[in-house]
């Protein structure tokens, strides 16, 4: 998400940081820059003009102008006032002191409400311990109530008998006296859509709202459809008490101007944001970040915690033993390339370390093959126990059999088998300086004192050879 808008910002604050001082008019071409990269990034032309306004107040002040470092000045001003559109401080979703806290989901047919409804209880059961049920409210389609079933299956998540011919308003109350009876936490309330907005889908959502009386009444859009996105958000705020947003298909939207908009023409937060088709593919929104992402600041906060979910301490332990006495072999670099699948890939993690956002772009366009990462671990998964553990004994035929049992090339092989070779040459070096020099460099290959990549602080540490699929 907002791939083109940082594209373009970054240009504008690159000029800016050239210039030894700067002048109003300086600072109104830069605004200027500013307005055109937000209308093109789908903002809604009266939040453009707002933030454009506020910008210029800021940044024609004396502390700028007269600032050692103008240029830095103005992009801290435009990180500051990003942060506030996008809605300041991180909201998350609020549970009742006393269960069952009733949580409605609404909006349009197809904006992702029912996966949504899934994932959100797979986050409230695995991080916050919560004994979650599910209720499809959707009577005219029984496949969004199927749908609804197979997620609760796939989560462990309970979901609520359907009885044929049962109104929405009266299944929402049977879930919340089941909820109360059988001592569940949250009941997830998944609503009806329609293609559009319509007078007969407000009402009944209407009805479900006075029945349940939710704590939370989650408007699920999807940012691909720009400005449509907000006008949905406009009716349903109209209807309903809206408590917050969940933005979907996050992840394949590189503007992002329903994002940046949602938050200053409603006035709710976007509490949670779908960066992906799988389940736990959804995260908390925190408007800081999401700047310093836009700004190319990176995000380390969130590369930590993505590193953390990821990260299995017994492997880490285990691994950290066999480098301290100079073993590493093909199943150790399975295990790391498993765990850099988990964090999400190449592209997602350039986007979050600081000065390296313009790199997640070349990841994309030719750096990095992110499929080669399922093609090294068919690889070592074609080898025997033996050849993982010696890699020297893997000659020409066993080439070819490991090559033909992958469904890839001896040339693929060769190339994970020179990767994991100079992946062993580094690791010795790190075990010359013994456990300190282990801890402080962290794994071979992304990240420590000596150059490559951040990361040797994280959990877990980097990831041995380099990151996979290069194709340089």
């Amino acid at each position: 998400m907002f791939d083109s808008l940082q594209e373009r910002l970054g240009k504008v604050f690159e000029g800016l940081s050239k210039v030894g001082t700067l002048n109003e008019k300086d600072v109104d071409n830069a605004l200027r820059e500013v307005r055109v990269a937000l209308l093109e990034a789908d903002v809604a032309l009266p939040v453009v003009k707002q933030f454009v306004a506020d910008l210029r107040e800021r940044a024609v002040g004396q502390e700028v102008l007269r600032s050692v470092t103008p240029g830095q000045q103005v992009v801290k001003i435009v990180h500051d006032r990003l942060a506030e559109m996008l809605g300041g401080e991180q909201s998350e979703i609020q549970l009742r002191k006393e269960p069952p806290t009733a949580i409605m989901l609404v909006g349009l047919q197809g904006s992702g409400k029912t996966t949504t409804t899934g994932k959100i209880a797979k986050r409230l059961k695995e991080k916050q311990k919560q004994k979650v049920l599910m209720a499809s409210l959707d009577v005219r389609r029984p496949a969004a109530q199927d749908q609804l079933r197979q997620l609760g299956w796939q989560v462990g998540v309970d979901t609520l008998d359907n009885v044929p011919g049962e109104p929405p308003k009266a299944i929402a109350k049977r879930a919340l006296q089941k909820a109360a009876l059988e001592g569940y936490d949250v009941v997830l309330l998944d609503t009806a859509g329609r293609l559009s907005i319509d007078q007969e889908l407000m009402d009944e959502v209407k009805e479900v709202e006075a029945a349940a009386k939710p704590s939370e009444t989650l408007l699920v859009a999807d940012s691909m459809t720009g400005q449509d996105a907000v006008t949905t958000a406009q009716n349903f705020q109209e209807a309903v008490e809206l408590t917050g947003i969940v933005l979907t298909r996050v992840d394949g939207d590189a503007r992002g101007g329903a994002a940046l908009s949602m938050r200053q023409v409603t006035g709710r937060p976007i509490k949670l944001i779908g960066v992906g088709e799988k389940l736990d593919a959804l995260e908390a929104f925190h408007p800081d970040r999401i700047a310093n992402r836009i700004l190319g600041m990176g995000d380390v906060v969130s590369l930590v915690e993505k590193a953390q979910e990821s990260f299995e301490e017994e492997q880490a332990q285990k691994l950290q033993k066999k480098l301290e006495k100079g073993k590493f072999d093909l199943d150790d670099l399975a295990q790391q390339f498993r765990q850099l699948q988990k964090m999400g890939g190449m592209q997602e993690l350039m986007g979050m370390i600081p000065g390296l956002g313009k790199m997640g772009k070349q990841v994309k366009n030719a750096q990095f093959d992110e499929k080669a990462i399922g093609r090294q671990l068919a690889i070592i998964s074609s080898m025997t126990k033996n050849e993982r553990r010696r890699p020297e004994i893997i000659k020409a035929s066993r080439k070819q059999r490991i090559a033909r049992g992958s469904g890839t090339t001896v040339q693929d092989v060769n190339k994970l088998l020179k990767q994991f070779t100079e992946a062993q040459r580094m690791m010795k070096r790190v075990k010359k300086m013994g456990k300190k020099g282990l801890m402080r460099h962290g794994l071979p290959g992304m990240g420590g004192g000596g150059g490559g990549m951040p990361g040797g602080g994280m959990p877990g540490g980097g990831f041995p050879g380099g990151f996979p699929g290069g194709r340089g």
